[in-house]
């Protein structure tokens, strides 16, 4: 990683700052005195700042059970963002990983790693999300069918990668994507001439909502269930 984002990370100074600490030569790697804030280095380097031994923090991982009318944004002008459940100290150091929108519940999470956030949300990896939605219309018998063969939307170039689509009562269904387009349960409901008029995130890849977790609330990820989610 570049050693100007380690020594933020490990100094809670922003980028800009641990530039110029850098460049003012106050930053060793092992016994060199590193200039250059591009240089890479390992995440384990001995690394000093002003004589002082830094390290990276360990990494977090936040299961979140989001409400309805919380935006999913680091600020926004006009609504409270599920960061402002967060103490400010750790929501500085989070990001969103796959959003919801401001009328979606359930599960979101939260993380300061990279790499992790980048293999739920890739539609390269295609980690699974399932939804519970409850519907205005019943649906009509090809319904399932017409998921799983993919559905073009308004906009969109090309079909839906195949979704899975449950029915539990006759408004009530899960579904399951393995991608993430703008609004794309909504979306391809509308594409059937049906409305959502709920829905819910019960799970993403194999990891579920807390049940013990209630609206607004949120809890660290057991290493267990950090590991679900890197596969």
């Amino acid at each position: 990683m570049r050693l100007d984002r380690f020594l933020s990370r490990a100094t809670g100074l922003s980028r800009k700052q641990a530039g110029i600490e850098i460049r003012k030569r106050r930053v060793r790697v092992g016994e060199e005195l590193v200039r250059d804030p591009a240089r890479r280095i390992a995440p384990d380097a001995a690394v000093h700042w002003r004589d002082e031994p830094v390290s990276l923090p360990g990494r977090v991982y936040l299961m979140m059970h989001k409400p309805a009318g919380l935006v999913c944004a680091r600020r926004d002008p006009l609504h409270s963002t599920v960061l402002d459940l967060l103490p400010p100290e750790l929501a500085a150091r989070v990001h969103i990983v796959g959003r919801l929108d401001r009328d979606t519940t359930g599960l979101l999470l939260l993380t300061d790693d990279g790499e992790w956030s980048h293999r739920i949300t890739s539609p390269r990896h295609g980690c699974a999300k399932s939804y519970l939605a409850e519907l205005a219309d019943p649906l009509p018998p090809d319904a399932a069918r017409r998921f799983e063969e993919g559905l073009m939307l308004r906009g969109e170039k090309s079909r839906t990668r195949p979704a899975r689509l449950q029915r539990l009562a006759e408004r009530k269904v899960r579904v399951t994507l393995h991608e993430g387009r703008y609004h794309q349960v909504r979306r391809m409901f509308a594409a059937l001439g049906n409305r959502v008029l709920s829905l819910h995130r019960e799970s993403v890849g194999a990891l579920g909502l807390d049940p013990a977790l209630a609206p607004g609330a949120w809890r660290p990820l057991s290493e267990t269930e950090a590991r679900l989610l890197r596969h």
